[in-house]
């Protein structure tokens, strides 16, 4: 039997048994959906931590259900760990890693190597292995083919397939999660991206796109995030235009989106934070340079985006102007760190760039956020203030709002009377006088 006629069949009674690289909010959503759909997983991580709190049936990612998860480890459908030995049992592993940039904004892919490298020491004959990590286009088959062969013996494409299939993860999304978004898969070979897509159809309940090769998908997945870098950068200029204006940006937008065709509405606010957006566009820019080709539009769109929490802390400086005060000792309360409304992850956070830059200036910064009571940046822990009512408030100089989450009373909030910076326009349907300005 042919190791494609075996897959199948594993694939088709389900004793495919599969693997996840990763236990992050990539990782632990995609595990419990394949463990969901009768597929017995085991989870790997270098961080006991998760792996403990998985076995434990303790659940640490929002778009996982918490019953969920611990119905699947007791019934022992899905179970974690750090040896890296356990590759050897299973058919199918998904590695999903982060891929941050380095300190000179260049692609950190040291996560991505050292998992390969870990997988290649037990990859098996019959195994798959996809990439899920957002990359640089050429890294499946420039990078993961000759460690996994070199690591494993094994040959791609006669012992072993090899795919790429980028994650698509909107943390806090209440429409589409990890097992109804729609996949696409690019593999090395016709058979591995047939036997690869229908692993993903049967694990999860979107549609499933083949395209020719990792490299195309490699591609999509940052068209995708580039495509959005762009469109919020070009609203970010021209909120800083408008404001010179005299015109409100979230009035022209809200005009224009009620054109039916031809536009998208994308908003402007304090920067762009997440795993992917603010990092994507780097990962094409370094790559197309290897080819003598500047990407100049993408580049052109990281830099209004990257500047954007200098700018709103100026427009910050501007406000407090108005009321005979300087950012120089004046006390400014930052609402909301995680990087957008409703989550709690604050990865590249801007309002964390946010805080930074206030502080830079001599201003004393608190932070209040109700999904984040403290964060990690530069080694060190910051802890926010508890709780806010319009007593803490009233001893505050300004309050500068950096994520739209909507368990805060911001009536409340502009009632107080303190000078309030809306970054996210959610005071858009508050009652509000001459202490409001929006960004």
């Amino acid at each position: 039997m042919s190791i494609k006629e075996e897959l199948i069949g594993k694939i088709k009674d389900k004793t495919l048994t599969m693997g996840v690289c990763g236990l992050g909010y990539v990782g632990l959503p995609l595990a419990v959906d394949k463990a969901k759909h009768g597929f017995k997983t085991i989870g790997f991580d270098v961080q006991k931590e998760k792996v403990d709190l998985v076995n434990a049936g303790k659940n640490y990612i929002g778009d996982v259900v918490d019953a969920d998860l611990e119905t699947l480890v007791s019934s022992g459908m899905l179970r974690a760990t750090t040896d890296f030995s356990f590759v050897k049992d299973v058919d199918f592993i998904a590695i999903c890693v982060p891929t941050p940039l380095d300190a000179h904004q260049q692609p950190d892919i040291s996560y991505v190597r050292s998992s390969t490298e870990s997988i290649s020491k037990h990859l098996r004959r019959g195994s798959i292995v996809v990439l899920e990590s957002t990359t640089y286009p050429g890294t499946t088959e420039e990078l993961l083919k000759p460690i996994l062969e070199k690591g494993s013996g094994l040959v791609c494409g006669k012992d072993f397939y090899l795919g790429f299939s980028p994650e698509r993860v909107d943390p806090g999304n209440k429409i589409y999660k990890t097992s109804n978004t729609p996949k696409v898969v690019g593999a090395i070979g016709e058979d591995a991206a047939e036997v690869i897509s229908m692993v993903y159809r049967a694990i999860l309940d979107g549609d499933v796109h083949t395209v020719s090769s990792p490299a195309v998908a490699e591609m999509e997945k940052i068209l995708e995030n580039t495509y959005r870098n762009i469109n919020i950068g070009l609203v970010n200029e021209l909120a800083m235009l408008c404001d010179k204006m005299g015109i409100s940006i979230w009035e022209v937008i809200d005009a224009a989106k009620t054109k039916p065709y031809g536009f998208q509405a994308f908003y402007p606010g304090p920067g762009l934070g997440g795993h992917c957006i603010p990092l994507d566009p780097y990962y094409l820019s370094w790559k197309a340079r290897e080819y003598g080709f500047h990407t100049s539009m993408i580049e052109s769109s990281m830099m209004i985006n990257d500047k954007m929490p200098e700018y709103t802390v100026e427009r910050a400086g501007k406000i407090l102007n108005r009321y005979k005060k300087a950012l120089n000792g004046s006390r400014v309360l930052v609402l909301g760190v995680a990087y957008k409304q409703d989550i709690d992850d604050y990865r590249e956070s801007p309002a964390i760039r946010v805080i930074e830059e206030l502080e830079k200036t001599g201003a004393e910064v608190e932070f209040y956020d109700p999904f984040v009571p403290r964060y990690r940046e530069h080694g060190k822990w910051h802890e926010g203030i508890e709780k806010i009512d319009a007593e803490i408030i009233s001893h505050y100089d300004l309050v500068m709002i950096t994520t739209a989450h909507t368990t805060v009373d911001y009536q409340m909030v502009v009632d107080t009377g303190v000078p309030v910076f809306d970054c996210k326009n959610v005071t858009k349907s508050v009652h509000k006088g001459d202490s409001v300005e929006v960004l």
